[in-house]
């Protein structure tokens, strides 16, 4: 986790999920945003104009977050809790 700031509750349970056919490490509670950031995951999708998007407001207003999960399109990812072996999407290549 490249971020030292990143603080997990000590009884909180290590969990996988797979981010572009990628396994990523998370924690039980995390929103699948915090992730993707922890793991250093930055482009969530693209917007029109191609250019990269990613969190903004970091409570589902903005729906700049927004990836595939579980093949379900436009999922929030900054209010959407990990789930182990959830997929999430976001359209850029790892």
């Amino acid at each position: 986790m490249p971020d030292s700031r990143r603080i997990a509750s000590p009884d909180a349970r290590r969990v996988q999920i797979v981010v572009d056919d990628v396994e990523v490490t998370a924690f039980e509670g995390d929103t699948v945003a915090t992730a993707l950031l922890a793991g250093g995951i930055t482009a969530f999708h693209r917007g029109v104009d191609l250019t990269p998007r990613t969190p903004f407001c970091n409570m589902g207003t903005c729906f700049e977050c927004t990836v595939t999960i579980d093949d379900r399109r436009l999922r929030r990812a900054c209010v959407t809790p990990v789930r182990p072996g959830m997929r999430v999407e976001t359209g850029e290549s790892r």
